[in-house]
């Protein structure tokens, strides 16, 4: 019977294949990084992963993308766009000491 219940415990574990698609993409890593921990603390996992290619070849071509689950994709790139639009006018930013 503990076999059984080790059995159950790896099958929780493991996460079916699961289809990831890209909802953001640049040519920084910590750019991507930055989204990775927004999407992250909104309760949506993610994965970067590296877009390199050989720089012999295609010299300045690669990036980074963030990948998260298909059903997950349309809620990750609207946290993505609102982070983006909430960033403050350069207006309301004061370089005057309070």
């Amino acid at each position: 019977m503990a076999d059984s219940d080790e059995q159950d415990q790896q099958q929780e574990s493991q996460e079916p294949d699961e289809q990831l698609v890209k909802v953001f993409d640049t040519e920084q890593e910590s750019e991507a990084m930055v989204v990775r921990g927004l999407l992250e603390a909104n309760g949506i996992p993610s994965v970067i992963e590296g877009l390199d290619a050989p720089q012999d070849v295609l010299p300045g071509v690669g990036g980074v993308i963030v990948l998260v689950r298909a059903e997950q994709a349309e809620e990750a790139a609207r946290l993505i766009e609102e982070s983006r639009t909430d960033v403050p006018d350069d207006e309301s930013v004061s370089e005057e000491p309070a």
